[in-house]
């Protein structure tokens, strides 16, 4: 085994693991350039590698950015190089993520979502009675697939009428009924019954025969 094989336990910790320690070693042999207009022709084109090595991500502004933003972090924030966009302070390593706030709406019928509580909402608002109509119709057949996936039950036309009045503060309503009746919360689209033979055939003790007639 030769003297100068290198362990990963010897070796100098990554600082962004994603670029490879290939990557750390250039920018430590451009930070260690004197010339300037070396220095920074140099971190052009390493910047244009650590593009390579992401691929998947898109080309703009903030990606721009965020190479010359990593290749600072790199060199420790102690690379000198004019740069197309401003310096990062090095508290960016040690600044937390913003929190995310729970979300404090309470709802009346978990199974519907919020989503359902906001196309209410914008139901109300159409003033043409027609288009309501139809709206609250499929509100309707909506609400009644939500409550038969939670529930696993089939639930009565009147339950949903009710609560689309509910929800909507008394805006929206529906002869419950004339959905019974018309079966307004049925999906719209029913599988038409196989036929079983064509005009011209009858069975025959089990068997398709034509019929001449």
């Amino acid at each position: 085994m030769s003297d100068q094989q290198e362990y990963n336990t010897d070796r100098p910790e990554l600082i962004l693991k994603e670029y490879g320690r290939n990557i750390q070693k250039l920018v430590n042999y451009v930070h260690d350039i004197k010339e300037d207009e070396k220095r920074k022709e140099y971190s052009y084109t390493l910047v244009e590698l650590m593009k390579l090595i992401n691929p998947a991500l898109k080309e703009g502004n903030e990606f721009n950015q965020k190479l010359w933003d990593d290749l600072f972090i790199i060199s420790k924030f102690d690379l000198e190089v004019d740069s197309p966009y401003p310096k990062p302070s090095s508290e960016v390593l040690n600044r937390k993520p913003d929190t995310i706030g729970y979300n404090n709406h309470r709802l009346k019928y978990k199974h519907y979502g919020r989503n359902v509580e906001l196309l209410i909402q914008k139901v109300t608002e159409i003033e043409d009675e027609q288009e309501k109509k139809d709206a609250i119709i499929f509100l309707g057949r909506l609400m009644r697939g939500f409550y038969g996936v939670w529930n696993k039950e089939v639930v009565d036309e009147e339950v949903i009428v009710n609560h689309i009045d509910e929800l909507s503060n008394g805006a929206l309503s529906i002869d419950v009924n004339t959905v019974k009746e018309q079966n307004l919360f049925e999906p719209s689209y029913k599988e038409r019954p196989r036929r079983t033979g064509g005009s011209n055939t009858k069975r025959r003790g089990g068997k398709r025969r034509k019929n001449n007639n």
